[in-house]
């Protein structure tokens, strides 16, 4: 019943919406999906938070390309836009999850099969509390970073300006490490939905894309990243952390560079870490004053999207004085260039699925 509520309040959100729009073309489009799944069971430690199948919608507006940018043409016109969900977890300790995200559409096989990517920012309502809510280990913060894949059978206007679609959801929470506790809730489910256009027709695809090959030569980058997490140990005090990186970039084509390149690591929290297993587990024979920097050697990919672009880095630490979680590790993110040379850059840094944190960088692209 709750969910016909929220269901019908959105569609009459984009009725009226639509019903304030000019009649010039807008290029745009929205569409609502109803999903329904279950929570994957990643880490025995949440079993107990595993008591229904989460539900909710996903509500999204949609700005179409027609190639009027060469990006636009090389990625097979893909659409932008924005989506908000609402997602019952269908336990009283997670409570309910509010998305909002920014997202790329990408088409393939004839423009019938859609793959999403939406990557924002969710709010929780029902976060660990010491004395309140001690079994929520999922959340340890009110704000967390959400990441959602959708892949859709798509086939717009079969009733006038309304189309169905159908496929299936990858849902992620995870507040990165930023407050413990933090063992994260991805949700896969089974999605179906409307699309409404709001224009009478849509523009014409350009097709004029020069086959001339693109070459560029080796560029070095400089960057700074920052934020503040906590080590597992609840409690333990949030801490800023500092990261320099150094490297080299060569473009392949027109979207594709390799990166070669190094990083320093100042993490405040394995200062605290490493103190509090030196004095509570004295069996480990640590003195307490082993060095918490690292430092870590990188291959990395770009994909460059317009003036964005996805960045994946594998590293490995060659000065690694304490162990934690390990020798590899992963990053992945957003970048977004401002003009030719500088850039800012929101990205994920990992042991294999344990987050670490989230780093907020400035670079510059020489």
């Amino acid at each position: 019943m709750f969910m016909k509520y929220w269901l019908t309040s959105l569609l009459c959100a984009i009725g009226l919406f639509l019903a304030s729009q000019e009649k010039s073309s807008t290029d745009s489009y929205f569409d609502l999906n109803y999903f329904s799944g279950n929570i994957v069971l990643h880490n025995n430690d949440i079993l107990h938070l595993i008591s229904g199948h989460p539900e909710g919608v996903i509500l999204s507006w949609n700005k179409k390309t027609f190639g009027t940018k060469d990006w636009q043409q090389r990625f097979n016109y893909p659409d932008y836009g924005a989506s908000f969900s609402y997602q019952d977890l269908k336990n009283n300790i997670l409570g309910n999850n509010f998305g909002l995200y920014a997202h790329y559409n990408f088409y393939f096989f004839n423009r019938h099969l859609m793959l999403r990517i939406g990557q924002g920012i969710a709010y929780t309502t029902n976060p660990y509390d010491r004395f309140e809510n001690h079994r929520n280990i999922a959340f340890g913060s009110r704000l967390l970073s959400s990441t959602y894949l959708m892949i859709n059978y798509k086939k717009e206007r079969l009733f006038d300006r309304f189309g169905l679609q159908a496929g299936f959801s990858l849902i992620h929470y995870s507040n990165a490490n930023v407050k413990a506790p933090n063992t994260s809730i991805n949700t896969i489910a089974f999605n179906l939905g409307l699309n409404y256009n709001i224009d009478e027709r849509d523009s014409e695809y350009i097709d004029n894309l020069s086959d001339e090959k693109f070459t560029e030569s080796i560029k070095y980058n400089l960057a700074f990243r920052t934020g503040i997490n906590q080590s597992d140990i609840i409690g333990s005090g949030q801490f800023p952390f500092y990261v320099l990186s150094a490297y080299a970039d060569k473009r392949l084509n027109h979207v594709s560079a390799i990166q070669l390149g190094a990083d320093v690591f100042f993490s405040n929290f394995l200062k605290e870490l490493i103190y509090f297993r030196s004095v509570s587990f004295p069996e480990e024979n640590l003195s307490g004053d082993e060095d918490f920097k690292r430092v870590g050697v990188f291959v990395g990919h770009e994909l460059f999207i317009n003036k964005m672009s996805l960045e994946t880095q594998l590293g490995y630490y060659v000065y690694y004085p304490f162990d934690f979680e390990g020798r590899t590790y992963i990053r992945i993110g957003l970048k977004r260039y401002f003009g030719k040379k500088v850039f800012g850059a929101i990205t994920l840094k990992s042991h294999g699925a344990k987050a670490e944190a989230v780093e907020f960088g400035l670079g510059v692209r020489l």
